[in-house]
This record gives structure tokens, C-alpha cells and sequence, in this order.
């Protein structure tokens, strides 16, 4: 008798527990992002590992800097001044969006868009990295294998692409 209790008491309690488990779950609306949410294009993955000997980095066209791809660790002490792919892809794996652009960038644009460079923020991922770039044209922002063309200082899809990937490195 005790054990046919004990059978029923055990079988009452594994239906408790998957019913709140059904529960929960139905009212989880969190998914799981395959990295391509947000503006802008998801690039090939070109891998994130970090050389530290061999040849160097190859360099990108003036008009497509790179968003992954194997890169020595160089990090990024100013902006608004010419960055290496090296530095570019540096500062994208750790987490930082980088706007590479041509001519001249508006003063605070990176205060506006809620991050401004600090070599300890880029440290950490944590800053958008102004990137003077001959040749590329308009604006781009970069994070880690994704790329927006702007249109303008002023398109509304930059302080999107911001708050989607700003922190974001490889997975």
C-alpha cells in the first residue's frame, strides 16, 4: 500500500512539474538570434582568431572595411584618425560599432548616439570608434559581421544598429 502511495504521489508530482514547465515556457517570449537581427547586412563569416605571427593582415579596399576575419590584436587608442584593419577588426570583435567615413565626422555624433570613445570604453566593447577612411564614400557602420551603409549623419537606422550590436562580438 505504501509503495502504490508513494507510486501515485511521485506520478502527481512529475505532472505538477511539466505542467509548469508547459506554463513558463508558453509565456517565455525571448528567441534565440541568429546574429542577423538589426539594420543593416549580415557578412560572411570570416572567423575571429587572433594572429600573432606569419603575414599581416591583408588590407581591405578604401570602400569595404572588414567585419570578421583573422587580425592581430591591435587595440584602438584615438578616433577620428585612419584606422588599420587590424584596429578595425580589433575593436569589432571586442564590441564596438565602428563608423568608417570619409571627409569629415559631426562633432558628438558618437555623444548622440549614447556612446562616445574613451580608450577604456573601447577596451570593453563598449564605444562607437570614429574611423577616418579614404575612399569609402558614405558612411558605414560596422560590428562584428555586420555593415550599414548610411545615407546621411542622420539616418534613422544608425541608432538602431547601435542599440543592436553595440557590446555584440563574436558569438
Amino acid at each position: 500500500m505504501k509503495a502504490l502511495w508513494a507510486m501515485a504521489i511521485a506520478g502527481l508530482a512529475a505532472g505538477a512539474c511539466l505542467l509548469l514547465i508547459t506554463l513558463l515556457a508558453s509565456r517565455d517570449s525571448s528567441q534565440v538570434d541568429d546574429g542577423g537581427n538589426g539594420p543593416g547586412v549580415l557578412e560572411d563569416d570570416r572567423g575571429a582568431r587572433r594572429v600573432t605571427d606569419g603575414p599581416p593582415t591583408p588590407v581591405s579596399e578604401p570602400s569595404r572595411p572588414p567585419t570578421s576575419g583573422p587580425h592581430r590584436a591591435e587595440p584602438v587608442e584615438r578616433d577620428r584618425t585612419e584606422l588599420s584593419d587590424d584596429q578595425i577588426l580589433e575593436a569589432l570583435q571586442l564590441g564596438n560599432i565602428v563608423i568608417a567615413y570619409e571627409g569629415k565626422a559631426p562633432d558628438g555624433i558618437a555623444e548622440k548616439l549614447g556612446a562616445p570613445f574613451e580608450p577604456e570604453l573601447a577596451a570593453a566593447g563598449q564605444s562607437v570608434i570614429l574611423a577616418a577612411r579614404p575612399g569609402i564614400g558614405e558612411p558605414q557602420a560596422l560590428a562584428w559581421r555586420h555593415r550599414l551603409a548610411l545615407e546621411s549623419w542622420e539616418d534613422p537606422q544608425l541608432q538602431a544598429f547601435v542599440d543592436a550590436f553595440l557590446g555584440q562580438g563574436p558569438a
